[in-house]
This record gives structure tokens, sequence and C-alpha cells, in this order.
């Protein structure tokens, strides 16, 4: 999945599930919109680290 397609994805969810609107969603980071939708353990709360975000980054280059 790319980047684009998980971000749209998980914008709808955050619509219907928490009733944010795109400003809204674009204006979360990763770790708020985790914790809004209860997906924050001890295993996760570590976060999202550059290396992900750099493998999404190359995946989805040039889209």
């Amino acid at each position: 999945m790319t980047f684009a397609a998980a971000a749209l994805a998980l914008c709808g969810v955050s619509a219907r599930v928490l009733g944010w609107r795109p400003p809204e969603f674009w204006a979360a980071t990763p770790a708020e919109l985790a914790a809004a939708l209860g997906l924050l353990t001890a295993d996760t709360a570590s976060g999202f680290d550059r290396a992900a975000l750099h493998k999404l980054m190359e995946d989805d280059h040039g889209r």
C-alpha cells in the first residue's frame, strides 16, 4: 500500500469514527491520530521512526 492510499484510508476512518474533517486530519500527528483511535499501547507508543518515513517516501515517489 502506498503512503497516499494509506493516508486516504485513514482520512476516511477519522472522518467516520472521530468526525474529523480533512484539515483536522492533516493537522494531527500520527501519534495524535493513533491516540484518538485508541491504538496506542505500551508496545506501539515509541512512534514512527525516520527509517519508516523514508521507506514510505521511497515507495510513494512520483505519485
